[in-house]
C-alpha cells in the first residue's frame, strides 16, 4: 500500500493519526497541494477527486476520502479496534464522527476556504471551480463557536467522545479543534472541559 499525503493539511492527518494508533507502517508520498501536484494527469489518473489522502492499494485500486480509507485499515488491521468493540459502540461511533464531521470539520473548512486568498475559486475542494462566498465563511465561524460548546459539555462527563474509550471520532475531534486554528478560532476559556480533552488526547504518541 500507498499513502498519498500532505503532512500539513487536517485530512491527511486524521489518516496518518489513525495509522500510528494502530502501530501499522504504510508508504506515504507527499503531495504538494500548494504547488499543484494534486492536479498532475498522473495523480488525476490515480484519483479524479484530485484530493488528500488517497490510499493507493497493492493492486493499483485507490482509495479516497478519510473515512474510507480508515474503514478499509479498521477491516485489514482491526486491533486496536478504533471504530467500535461491539455492534452499539460501531453505530454510536459513526453516528459521532458523522456529527463531529458535519459540526466540526466542514465548519472550520467553510469559514477556512470561503476567506483565504489561496481559495479563490477553488472554496470546493475537487477539480471543479467554485467561488467563494463571504457569508459562508462568517457563518461558519459561528458554528465552530457553538461546536466548542457543545462538546464542552459532552467533556463534563466523558474523558473521551465515547465515555472512557478512545476511538477514530477522537481523531476527528482533534483535527477540527486543531484545524480551527488557521480561522483563529482557539478553544475559549470558559471551555475548560473540551480543553482538558484536547490536551490529554494531544499527548498521545500518534499525534506527535
Amino acid at each position: 500500500m500507498k499513502l498519498y499525503d500532505y503532512a500539513i493539511a487536517p485530512n491527511p492527518r486524521r489518516v496518518t493519526i489513525f495509522i500510528a494508533e494502530k502501530g501499522i507502517e504504510i508508504e506515504t508520498v507527499q503531495i504538494d497541494l500548494r504547488a499543484g501536484e494534486q492536479k498532475t494527469p498522473e495523480f488525476t489518473a490515480l484519483n479524479p477527486m484530485q484530493d488528500v489522502p488517497a490510499l493507493e492499494l497493492d493492486d493499483g485500486s485507490c482509495i479516497n476520502q478519510v473515512n474510507a480509507i480508515c474503514r478499509y485499515l479498521e477491516e485489514v488491521y482491526p486491533q486496536p479496534p478504533l471504530y467500535g468493540r461491539t455492534a452499539v459502540e460501531r453505530a454510536q461511533v459513526e453516528s459521532w464522527n458523522h456529527r463531529i464531521q458535519n459540526n466540526g470539520i466542514l465548519a472550520v473548512t467553510e469559514a477556512y476556504r470561503n476567506s483565504s486568498p489561496f481559495f479563490a475559486n477553488r472554496a470546493v475542494s475537487g477539480p471543479n471551480a467554485y467561488a467563494q462566498i463571504p457569508e459562508l465563511s462568517e457563518r461558519g465561524l459561528k458554528r465552530i463557536g457553538d461546536f466548542y460548546t457543545d462538546m464542552n459539555a459532552h467533556f463534563a462527563d466523558n474523558q473521551f467522545v465515547m465515555g472512557d474509550y478512545f476511538s477514530v471520532v477522537d481523531i476527528t475531534a482533534y483535527i477540527t479543534v486543531d484545524f480551527a486554528k488557521w480561522v483563529k478560532m482557539t478553544i475559549p476559556e470558559d471551555c475548560t472541559h473540551l480543553q482538558r480533552w484536547f490536551d490529554e488526547v494531544g499527548s498521545r504518541p500518534s499525534i506527535g
